[in-house]
């Protein structure tokens, strides 16, 4: 069976695990403490990063990309019969979602909101560009489940968390942005993904008192504390 070695919120991780949901695939998981690597990890991942997918015959696979594109040679794909021509666009799509995803953790974690709000301007000109690019859905290639769904799916739940706990949306610009996400939310995935303490865990890290998304917007800023642990040194 597949084992995932995985830190519980990171996003490049949950995008592997949401592609195995996505396939029914069976896996493993084991989580590693990234401030402490084990030395059997440091072993099978030359760069020290997470996720790492160990195959059934004991092969060691890093980088996400490449363990995505791995999930996809060994299962049906989501999305079948596209050219050659659509899957590299598809690819560029989904790459276009991972490279946000170290944006999207440093603009939760800003201090103060002059700094969130330009972030949050970074971070939104990749929303901007699919909003621009999604039809009437459901879902990014229409009425079918794909790749690109799963790649941006670690940015449109932390998203979602964000507002839920602290009413701040930054999505509310892009209309059909937040309709996909709402769709996606709505498959399960993103539970099935993560692990049961996922949102408490990933609240202490992002919306804890030393951000101004944990602080709740309150205007009577406090010293921002130092962090409680590594969110995205050793995910990739």
């Amino acid at each position: 069976m597949i084992k995932i070695v995985s830190f519980k919120i990171c996003p490049f991780v949950q995008r592997v695990t949401a592609m195995l949901e996505a396939k029914n695939m069976a896996y493993e998981i084991e989580y590693i403490d990234l401030k402490n690597k084990p030395d059997w990890f440091l072993e099978v991942s030359p760069v020290g990063q997470v996720p790492v997918l160990i195959a059934a015959d004991g092969t060691a696979l890093f980088e996400s990309d490449a363990i995505v594109e791995y999930i996809d040679e060994i299962a049906p794909p989501l999305l079948e019969d596209l050219s050659a021509e659509e899957r590299a666009v598809n690819r560029a799509w989904s790459y276009l979602a991972s490279k946000h995803y170290l944006v999207q953790c440093s603009t939760m974690q800003a201090p103060d909101k002059n700094v969130l709000d330009e972030r949050v301007a970074k971070l939104g000109k990749s929303f901007a560009r699919a909003e621009n690019r999604l039809g009437h859905g459901p879902y990014f290639a229409g009425d079918r489940l794909g790749n690109v769904d799963m790649a941006w799916l670690p940015l449109l739940h932390r998203a979602s968390i964000v507002e839920q706990v602290s009413g701040y949306d930054m999505l509310s610009a892009f209309p059909k942005v937040k309709a996909w996400q709402r769709v996606l939310m709505n498959t399960g995935i993103p539970e099935k993904s993560v692990p049961g303490d996922f949102v408490r865990k990933f609240s202490d890290f992002y919306l804890s008192d030393r951000t101004w998304l944990g602080r709740g917007a309150n205007e009577n800023e406090r010293p921002p504390e130092a962090p409680s642990g590594n969110a995205g040194g050793g995910c990739g």
